[in-house]
Order: C-alpha cells, then structure tokens, then sequence
C-alpha cells in the first residue's frame, strides 16, 4: 500500500467513523464509561463546620490536629487502545484485512472517545511492544493513532503521510526499517502486553484488547489488569478462519508459525471439522473471559464494526443499570 492509498483509506475511515460516532455512537459512549466520579486529592486543616466524616483518623493522629480528606470530582476517562499488529492481522479474505478492521474499531473508539473530550493512547503489540503512543486529547491526536495502525508494516511511516507525497528517496529508508521489524512481529503475545499497561498506566483506564488471540496463557495476566483497569477483550476474525471453502487442494502457511502444509478442501469432512473448531474456539474465548469478569466483543473482518460495538455498549449500559 502506498502513502497515497493510505492517506485515502484514512479519510475515508476519518469520514465513516466521524458520521457513526455523530449519529450512533456518542451518546452510548458517555452513558457506559461515564469517567470515575469522586476522587481523593488532598488533606487539609480541619475547620469548624466541616463534615466529620471526612476527617482522615491517620492524618489527625500523627500530627495532632484534626485534617480532612478533600475530594474533587474527576470525569474525565483515560482510553487505552491495545492493538496487535503481528503477522496474523495481515489477514483478509475479503475487502479488509483484520488489520484494518482494528483500525476502523480504534478510529470509532478514539473518535468517541474525543467527542467526550477523554484522552487516548496505543499499544501496538505483537511478539514484543512495537509502539506506545501516550494518551492525549484532540482529533488530530485520534488521527494519529488511525494512522500509526494502518501504516504498520505497510512500507510507510506514519509520520511520511504527512508530508508532500514527492520524492522517492524519502520512502526508501522507512522501507527497510519496516521491513526489519516485519521479521520481528511474527507471534503474539498478549500477557506481555499487558505487563506493559500496567507498567505504563498508574490511573485506572479502559482498555480495549484488539486481537485475534492466537496465544496461549495470556488470561491470568488479562484478569490481573482487569482488577486495576476496565480491560475489553475485542476478538478480530475473517470469515475463511471459521469456514473454508471448497477449492481442491490447497496449501497454507501460518502467518505467525511459518509452518505449510497442504490441506484437502474438497473433503466435506475436512471443512465441517475445521468450521466446528473456529466455532468451538469463538465460545471458548467468550466463555473464558466472561468468567474473568472481562467484557468480550466479537467483529468480523468482513462485515460490520458499529453493530457488535453498539451491541456491546447496549449489553453494558443494561447491566449497569441492574
């Protein structure tokens, strides 16, 4: 994909998004992540006519004179977009990769998340952190992290589609050093990931996982940094992850594995087994984190983004409301 196509595929997801999060999506953002209410600041002298039940016992205690907690009210919310970039997101059998679809979900996030004037950031992740963008507020920073999900490993820095789209040279450096790093975002690894979050982020967060999940022994770490933050599992498939079609003989690589192998399509048997193992997947994972107390979201590649999020926030203000 070239800086041009990428800056055409970015105003079209700017355009998209801007008119869902305008028309579907703002007004659901703000009823489930409404920001953490009150929050303790300081402690001051005690003054004749506050509230006895805000003297900090501690405070008084060790200095011999009566403070008082004081409290301010924070409503602003801190969103963290995890986004996995390993080699598996490539992926699409249709017209989008799964890389791209992460992209659209981070932009109705990070765009909705705008509109309510709350801060966002990025984790790029794959075997390793590749990228890690502080939360900021405003659209251009939204932008930005739309921007840094689609270039990655296209070739393209983020930062050359912002500049005059001449000169040949200017591309060729950024061309190796992707090129080098594609080498290296072979697997994922999502407990590292979220060793990172919590290393990174000391106030309590939302964070949105965005990936396809092909790992092991992530969930102790997820369920961990769920106890500290508001974690959202999004799980990204294609549709020919869950049903392959009937082609003859075929031969697969494993984008994170790099092992081939050839498989017979034309076998009924063959294809009702892989289909019932996607499947078997899918509920697994839906089942593993709704146990963990962590939300789970479920978006193909190939079809809506909006319907599972409205979905989610729907299921969310419900609950909340309970």
């Amino acid at each position: 994909m070239l800086a041009r196509e990428l800056i055409q595929r970015v105003r079209e997801i700017q355009i998209h998004t801007g008119r869902q999060v305008a028309d579907v999506l703002a007004g659901q953002y703000v009823s489930v992540f409404k920001g953490r209410g009150i929050e303790f600041d300081e402690v001051r002298p005690y003054v004749p006519g506050d509230d006895v039940r805000i003297i900090d016992w501690n405070v008084t205690a060790r200095s011999g004179s009566p403070y008082v907690k004081r409290f301010v009210e924070e409503r602003q919310l801190t969103l963290m977009l995890m986004a996995d970039v390993s080699a598996s997101q490539d992926f699409g059998s249709g017209w989008r990769s799964k890389r791209e679809a992460t992209a659209e979900l981070c932009a109705l996030l990070a765009f909705s998340a705008t509109h309510n004037d709350d801060k966002v950031g990025l984790t790029l992740f794959h075997g390793g952190i590749e990228q890690y963008i502080p939360a900021r507020k405003g659209q251009k920073h939204s932008l930005r992290v739309v921007r840094e999900v689609l270039a990655h490993g296209t070739g393209v820095a983020p930062e050359e589609m912002d500049r005059p789209q001449t000169g040949w040279r200017r591309w060729l450096p950024f061309g190796r050093r992707r090129a080098w790093r594609r080498r290296g975002r072979q697997a994922t690894d999502v407990a590292g990931a979220m060793e990172f979050l919590m290393s990174v982020t000391s106030r309590k967060t939302v964070c949105f996982v965005v990936s396809d999940f092909l790992d092991d022994g992530y969930l102790k770490a997820m369920q961990s940094a769920n106890r500290k933050h508001d974690v959202i599992a999004v799980l990204i498939t294609d549709p020919r992850e869950l049903e392959i079609p009937k082609v003859g003989l075929v031969t697969l690589s494993d984008a994170e594995t790099g092992r081939v192998a050839q498989f017979d399509t034309g076998s009924r048997a063959f294809r009702q087994q892989i289909a019932r193992q996607a499947e078997r997947r899918v509920e697994q994972l839906r089942h593993q984190f709704q146990s963990s107390k962590i939300d789970f979201i479920h978006i193909d590649a190939s079809g809506s983004v909006v319907d599972p999020l409205v979905k989610f926030f729907r299921m969310r203000e419900g609950r909340m409301r309970r």
